[in-house]
């Protein structure tokens, strides 16, 4: 199966931002201009967080979505502040080809199940934020401040269960750092499921994208600063990639 790049626009305030273990944002570039360059530079498919919409309890910012979607012509996900069907449809109505869930999969694992009975379970992505704690993987909400207590490979696999068409899978403990992916989680998760799995946080370099497609048994790779302050080109990713034997999709 060809293996996905994917661009991610961690948006506060209308700013794209960028942080480490969701910490110390600064900003980084206007969202409309680098979904523009991402999809025109080969990217297969971009993500846009609210990300303080959940702890602000607040809906996502629709029209930024809006403005967004009319740029792009590839597949669009929209995830920060969605909380119910009627949320889901709005964000569709605006241009989203999928939304990406997480705080309220959570607190409300029934909105899965119906959006994807509704919507269909390719357009429904659950997202799942994990950090390490005493040597298991728990799922954190809210950005990262609430621990559920939850374990991340069962919460997968309840996902899944519930309707879930793929799993955006973050480790908050790489995240930002570009260090690698944390390539443990990753292969637990993909191994525990039959849905896509794309991977998020700690992307650094090009080799990090290898191990986490290949060791890590990820469908696709999800990243925000190495592209976004010019550390990876995606079409160099790509042919870098390919080069090793992974399958891409090329322009």
């Amino acid at each position: 199966m060809t293996k996905r790049i994917i661009p991610c626009l961690d948006v506060k305030d209308g700013r794209v931002v960028k942080g480490a273990k969701f910490q110390n944002l600064v900003d980084v570039s206007d969202p409309i201009r680098l979904a523009q360059t991402y999809s025109e530079h080969g990217a297969d498919e971009l993500v846009m967080y609210d990300i303080t919409a959940s702890s602000e309890g607040r809906r996502i910012a629709v029209e930024l979505v809006e403005k967004i979607a009319r740029q792009v012509t590839i597949p669009f996900i929209v995830g920060g502040g969605i909380r119910s069907l009627e949320d889901i449809r709005q964000v569709f109505q605006a241009g989203a080809d999928k939304v990406s869930i997480t705080s309220a999969a959570v607190q409300n694992p029934q909105l899965i199940q119906e959006a994807a009975e509704e919507l269909g379970s390719s357009r429904i992505i659950a997202a799942i934020d994990a950090q390490e704690v005493a040597g298991s993987w728990h799922v954190f909400t809210h950005g990262g401040r609430v621990d559920t207590g939850r374990d991340a490979v069962e919460w997968a696999q309840e996902l899944e269960s519930l309707g879930a068409g793929e799993i955006v899978l973050n480790s908050i403990d790489t995240d930002g750092v570009r260090q690698g992916y944390s390539i443990d989680l990753t292969r637990q998760v993909a191994e525990a499921v039959r849905i896509p799995v794309i991977a998020s946080g700690g992307a650094g370099s090009m080799e990090h994208f290898y191990e986490v497609l290949t060791a890590g048994r990820a469908d696709a790779a999800l990243a925000a600063s190495v592209f976004h302050f010019g550390v990876i080109d995606i079409r160099e990713l790509k042919e870098y990639l390919e080069n090793r034997g992974v399958p891409v999709r090329r322009m």
